[in-house]
């Protein structure tokens, strides 16, 4: 019978070891806290810079947006996003690309109507003329249980 010790060491022999998650680029970093803030304050300018031209969104409804819109929704008079927390978050860094995402708890105001839902969201960022933006975002929301 293998004792605990045994599998563990079996284990670290037979997996490679996994190097720890380098931090993400500084840059992005800052983009991405900036993006989130521009999100939770309807911050019009802030979401014009950090959002593409020619951004996508899929939305939890599988809706297809544009740059635009999503802009519209966030500085809507009557919408208000609370201050939100990613879990469980992804962080891919392809040189130029990264993907960011994770799992939110979004709570807010929308047409003086309180929600609440969970969402899974991954946005995808292109550094272009050195500067990162945010090009395309997919959110799938939570059943819940």
């Amino acid at each position: 019978m293998l004792n605990f010790s045994t599998v563990a060491i079996t284990l670290a022999l037979a997996v490679p070891t996994v190097a720890l998650a380098a931090p993400l680029p500084a840059d992005l970093a800052a983009a991405a806290h900036a993006y989130d803030a521009a999100q939770v304050n309807g911050d019009r300018a802030a979401l014009e810079r950090l959002v593409a031209d020619d951004y996508v969104l899929v939305n939890g409804a599988g809706q297809v947006q544009d740059k635009a819109k999503l802009i519209a929704d966030y500085v809507a008079p009557g919408f208000k996003l609370d201050p939100f927390t990613i879990e469980a978050p992804v962080e891919k860094v392809f040189g130029d690309t990264a993907l960011l995402g994770g799992r939110v708890n979004m709570t807010g105001v929308d047409g003086g109507q309180r929600f609440a839902l969970v969402v899974r969201f991954v946005d995808t960022w292109a550094k272009r003329d050195g500067q990162w933006r945010v090009v395309y975002s997919q959110v799938t929301r939570v059943a819940k249980p």
